[in-house]
């Protein structure tokens, strides 16, 4: 694997890491609060970070990607926790997922980073691109995660 693509998963790794840090002192009852002026809650904000990686693949690639379909409806673009059911991911199979995404897509796309697809409409060709995208989509849902949390 070239030095690039492997300051790419450290970079995936760190951030995460840091994202799931914030949650250190966050029980599951503040994972759920919506404060006033917010759509959405820590919990969905895990969710969508989860999500939109796969999404992102699945746009580039037109493959199918390991993620539960449920998922887009609970935390796809447009939603908020009033889409929730109750077999919704828990706030700790959320940190337990998020967790380990960074070495499952290290798995699964660490040999086709550099493979080139017709590009996306942000003009995204490959994997290595997208994985930069949802890296910069992370840090602001990072930031929406220390609001909230400013706010519970």
């Amino acid at each position: 694997m070239k030095q690039r693509h492997e300051v790419l998963f450290t970079q995936l790794k760190t951030y995460r890491r840091y994202t799931l840090g914030v949650l250190d002192g966050v029980n599951c009852e503040e994972a759920e609060i919506v404060p006033k002026g917010f759509n959405n809650n820590i919990r969905w904000n895990l969710g969508h970070i989860y999500l939109d990686q796969y999404l992102w693949i699945k746009a580039l690639t037109k493959e199918q990607v390991d993620v539960p379909k449920e998922f887009n409806s609970w935390f796809g673009f447009g939603t908020t926790p009033k889409d929730f059911a109750r077999e919704t991911p828990t706030f700790k199979e959320l940190k337990i997922l998020l967790s380990n995404q960074p070495f499952q897509l290290k798995a699964v796309y660490g040999n086709r980073l550099e493979e080139v697809f017709p590009p996306t409409e942000m003009g995204m060709q490959t994997i290595e691109q997208v994985f930069i995208r949802t890296i910069f989509h992370e840090g602001m849902h990072l930031q929406a995660i220390l609001d909230l949390k400013k706010c519970i």
